[in-house]
Order: C-alpha cells, then structure tokens, then sequence
C-alpha cells in the first residue's frame, strides 16, 4: 500500500466537505492551497476562503498564492513533498503544477463528463431541465475538465430541486466519490477511461448577469428551469414597470401553471394572495421575490403591504 502525502487544493465551501472527509479518514494532508484572503461585507473586511477557515482550525499548512507560477509559491509547494495533489473547485492549473506529484493530481467534477465541462455545471444541469447528472474523478491533464475519469456517480434531479439543492447533495456524493478515488490510487488499483471529446454536447460556460435576465417570450418550463438553475445564487431577475414605478426584481422560486389565456406576455397578474407573470403557455407563479432596497420574501407577505397596479409589467 502506498505512503500518501497529499495537497489539497479547494476555495469554496462544496470544497470543504471532501477536505473534512479526507482529515476524518486520517489521510496525512500535508498542505493546503487556496485563494488569498479577499474584502467582503460592508466594512470590506479581509475574509479568508472556507477552505482556508477549515485548514486553520485543523492546523494544516496554508498556502495562498496569486500567481501559480510564481517561483517562490512553486518551491514551497515542491517543499510539501507531495505524491498526490486533489483539487475540489478551485482554478485551472499550470502543467508545472499539475504533473509535480509522483502519484498524480485529481479533480472532483459535479458532472457526468464530458458533459458540462466548465465553471458551473449545477446550475447548467438544473438550468436545462434534466433529470440526472454527478459528479466525476479524473486526473487532471492540460485542458479544461478532460482528463482521463477514474470514476462517476449519479445522482436524480428532482422538479423540486434548485442549484442550492443539489449542489449540497453532489458536494456529500462527491466527497465519499474522492474518497474512493484516494483508496485505489493508494492501493495501486486504478484504471481510468478516456473521455470521448466529441460527445459533449452541453458547456457549462461562466454565468454572467445577463445570463441571470429573465426572457419572458420563452416557454414558460425553460423560464422556470432557469430560476431553479439560478436558485439561491446568483438568482434570476427581470426588470419590472408598475404603473409609475420603475425596478428590479430578483426571483427565487416559481411553479409553471400550464393553461391558455389571452393576456400580454409579460404582464404582471396579482391577487391579494398571489403574483403571476404571463407567458405564452400559460403563467409563472412568483412565490419568492426580492424588490429593490426590500428584503428577500414569500410573494404573499409582500402583497400584504405592496400593490401592483393592473398594467404592471415585466420589462
């Protein structure tokens, strides 16, 4: 069996599972690399990664580089002494990096590659309405998410599920999937398959805020898709006009109700009770919405106290 000395690299909280796992399993983590600590809040205070909260408090080596080329971060991670390195949502990395350790470097993809290659394949898998998806080790090479895989999990995508949803569900399928992937490399028991490269199909590009704008002429099922896809971060939104109001509304949570109507697309139907939007197969039930400079609510408890006229609008 195979003495490991591993380097985990990691940023966001999905990350923190696999490392807590790996740390619970007794693996000897002899370094940790993540993003540099970074303002936030309103005071911008300088605010360290999850990853890097996690490895303080269990004493482990932190290192924060900018620059993954940089000489001095190089000899460092060199002085580590690492035969494994596994990566868990972090950044692309330079071959002086990835091919440094003797055993290999690894990734934890939440996709069934090759398809959603890419910065966001959750949101993209809830985005595009599908049922199934997973996540994926493969050993890291020189492009993006195209390595040889080690192995794949899947797991169902419910109607009722959002990107925050699943996302939770993936990053526990996708820790005990790295763990896994650790026990064979360590008992030299791997074998890995070759993605085909012309069987993907759908990126998972970079959200962007225009990627988040509502367009209420599509199908009612892909606006609703997208607000599940979008859910609770970074949220989809439209721009709204009631009466002499203009603004912003971000949307949480939707449900399609399928039915034939003649109102304009767009339009904006309220009730005491509820808000709905007009789309050409029938309407967009709003239930959870923030409006500019309000908090984030259920759509009942803001009627309670806000009117819509009756031209409002999505715009």
């Amino acid at each position: 069996m195979r003495d490991l000395r591993i380097v985990f690299m990691g940023t966001p909280d999905f990350a923190v599972t696999t490392l807590s796992a790996l740390v619970s399993e007794g693996y000897n983590i002899v370094g940790v690399i993540t993003a540099p600590d970074r303002p936030a809040g309103r005071g911008r205070k300088m605010r360290p990664s999850a990853v890097k909260h996690y490895a303080v408090e269990h004493d482990l080596t932190v290192l924060q580089p900018t620059n993954l080329k940089n000489t001095e971060f190089l000899n460092s991670l060199k002085a580590l002494e690492a035969n494994l390195q596994i990566v868990v949502a972090f950044r692309m990395l330079p071959t002086l990096v990835w091919s440094m350790p003797k055993y290999g470097t690894f990734n934890l993809h939440a996709s069934l590659l090759p398809d959603y290659r890419g910065a966001a394949p959750i949101n993209w898998a809830v985005i595009n309405g599908d049922t199934e998806t997973g996540a994926t080790t493969f050993f890291i090479d020189d492009k993006i998410d195209t390595g040889e895989i080690i192995l794949q999990k899947k797991t169902h995508i419910a109607p009722e599920d959002t990107a925050g949803t699943l996302h939770d569900r993936l990053r526990n399928l996708g820790a005990d999937l790295v763990l896994k992937t650790v026990e064979l490399i360590q008992e030299d028991q791997v074998t890995t398959v070759k993605q085909k490269n012309d069987a993907i199909s759908r990126p998972a590009r970079k959200i962007y805020t225009e990627t988040c704008e509502i367009n209420w002429k599509a199908d009612g099922s892909a606006i609703h898709n997208l607000v599940r896809g979008l859910a609770p971060y970074p949220v989809a939104w439209s721009n709204f006009i009631n009466g002499k109001e203009a603004g912003k509304m971000k949307i949480y949570h939707t449900e399609m109700e399928n039915e034939e109507h003649n109102y304009t697309i767009g339009q904006l139907l309220a009730t005491k009770k509820e808000l709905k939007v007009a789309v050409k197969n029938g309407f967009i039930q709003l239930l959870e919405i923030q409006l500019s400079g309000k908090r984030r609510m259920k759509t009942s408890d803001l009627l309670n106290g806000y009117k819509f006229e009756n031209n409002a609008r999505m715009a």
